[in-house]
């Protein structure tokens, strides 16, 4: 069995006075699309920055591709292929698509310097980049800028992308399409981790699945076998997916 891509060995994380991760341990196989599950408050958010280093570990290892990156600085973490796509997205309003594209392309000083091949096929995923690709950000509708947040990760390849919450706030016919990129993301190399509400969603993306609570994993496992299980929802979530079906 090949190695995780990412693995979390008994990772705490403290903010101030707050304790929020209490020994966090799970893996992301490579090639999979994991999803990371949880109530409100019960510590998602700070995995995912504590992975990208905006908060260090205070305990614990957090090994990607087999090197130990708990503690290292966000821009070191972010050259050895991992990209995060905050809850807020992380665009920037005043600037168009095109240019919020060519600062998420290292070393791209203008569109030109974009792989043309690469940036069609983000074109073909979200078709309102290329409507819109002259357009202020700021001008989107949230479900188009979400769009644009998951387009500047993916703007090169990536061995890792760390997603919160993609589907929060869209109208259903925008997590049909965001389903829909993901499946063709999920064809690629990419391995990706992804924190998210919407357990519809998460149903039909996820491979794997860690369920947490209280800033500890409470389960592991398939995402089939979770989704098959409404007492196990229950117990884990408070609900079950076929609500939300």
């Amino acid at each position: 069995m090949n190695a995780p891509l990412l693995k979390l060995s008994a990772v705490e994380t403290r903010i101030g006075a707050y304790h929020i991760l209490h020994g966090v341990d799970f893996e992301v196989p490579r090639g999979q699309l994991t999803m990371l599950l949880g109530r409100n408050g019960a510590g998602k958010t700070t995995t995912l920055r504590t992975i990208m280093g905006l908060w260090k570990p205070s305990a614990g290892s957090v090994q990607f591709d087999g090197r130990e990156i708990g503690g290292m600085a966000t821009p070191e973490i972010a050259r050895l292929g991992i990209a995060y796509v905050p809850e807020s997205m992380g665009i920037f309003a005043d600037l168009s698509v095109r240019d919020n594209m060519v600062l998420a392309a290292r070393g791209a000083r203008g569109a030109d310097d974009i792989d043309a091949a690469r940036l069609e096929w983000i074109f073909n995923l979200f078709p309102a980049m290329k409507t819109f690709w002259l357009h202020p950000a700021g001008k989107l509708s949230g479900g188009q800028k979400q769009m644009l947040a998951v387009s500047r990760a993916i703007v090169e390849p990536r061995k890792l992308i760390l997603i919160d919450e993609p589907s929060k706030g869209l109208a259903p016919a925008m997590i049909a399409n965001m389903i829909a990129a993901f499946r063709e993301l999920k064809n690629t190399d990419t391995t990706i981790l992804l924190v998210e509400q919407n357990f519809n969603f998460a149903r039909q993306l996820g491979d794997t699945v860690a369920v947490m609570d209280d800033g500890r994993i409470v389960h592991r496992g398939a995402m089939a076998e979770l989704a098959d299980n409404q007492d196990l929802q229950t117990r884990l979530l408070g609900l079950s997916l076929a609500a939300h079906q």
